[in-house]
């Protein structure tokens, strides 16, 4: 099979550091592999979306010399198919409407477990739907973190599909793209680490394959939240590339070519060099 990654951010700011840590190391791992490298933007959360930032994201990659082999996939444009999903599993009885709020399931430890809501149906608004969640441990083995386990019953509980407004999970997105653009290694930031499980059930429940995954290490400001969570997060200069492109292969602890006279350049070098088994595995800042 063509190994096929991806990179899929979600528009709700300008490229930052972090994210192109995570898109130039997904990249690497597709070139390496001799596979195709794929876009997917992320824009089912209008309340979260920043007006431009999608095209403005797509409009710097290049810049850092990373070109996609199609064009961008754009989840706001697949709902049909976030619809059929549902359909299925609903079919199956794996979902249930529920009206339950977060301050209801917080008295009694914040997780919904066994389909057992603690708020009484409510015709007068709409629910939101959750996939029932048994007591099974998911396990997989991460190229980077090394194996996982996690029982989703005690971890996540019985976790929202369709919220009440009608937005579709990222969860069930993400999967249903991932096997809809044939991604078999799903190469992102290790703070969606706790997110694979969910993705694996929901996988088996819908007969999905399950690519392998590979978590890179968080890029990390002063105060140690994550970048894109801090107020350092600035954007990336696609005008000036080649100090951040840098940065970011000295993040992912890779050779830096001195004189480069492009991002293309720079790129090839680096992965002349790219071992995927030597990339850092623990978060850090970047080099500036």
């Amino acid at each position: 099979m063509t190994y096929r990654g991806r990179f899929a951010p979600s528009p709700t700011g300008q490229l930052h550091f972090g994210s192109l840590v995570a898109a130039v190391g997904s990249w690497l791992c597709a070139r390496r592999a001799g596979g195709q490298w794929l876009l997917r933007m992320e824009d089912i959360d209008p309340p979260r979306e920043v007006a431009g930032a999608a095209a403005g994201i797509l409009a710097a990659l290049p810049a850092f010399g990373l070109v996609a082999d199609a064009p961008a996939l754009f989840q706001s444009q697949r709902i049909a198919a976030y619809d059929v999903a549902f359909e299925q599993l609903r079919a199956a009885g794996q979902l249930f409407p529920c009206w339950c709020s977060r301050s209801e399931l917080a008295a009694g430890g914040g997780l919904h477990r066994d389909a057992r809501c603690v708020a009484a149906a409510d015709p007068d608004r709409l629910p939101a739907w959750r996939l029932r969640v048994p007591d099974i441990e998911i396990t997989f083995d991460d190229a980077l973190q090394g194996p996982q386990q996690e029982n989703l019953r005690e971890s996540v509980g019985d976790f929202v599909i369709r919220r009440a407004e009608g937005v579709y999970s990222y969860q069930l997105a993400c999967v249903v793209d991932d096997a809809y653009q044939g991604i078999t290694e799903v190469v992102r930031g290790r703070d969606l680490l706790d997110s694979t499980a969910r993705q694996i059930w929901l996988q088996r429940c819908l007969g999905l394959p399950t690519p392998a995954y590979r978590h890179l290490p968080l890029v990390v400001g002063a105060d140690g939240r994550k970048l894109s969570k801090s107020e350092q997060a600035c954007p990336v200069d696609p005008a000036d590339p080649l100090p951040t492109l840098r940065q970011v292969l000295s993040f992912l602890h890779l050779p830096v070519q001195a004189g480069a006279a492009d991002a293309r350049n720079l790129l090839a070098h680096a992965l002349a060099n790219f071992d995927p088994a030597l990339l850092p595995h623990c978060s850090g800042h970047s080099a500036g």
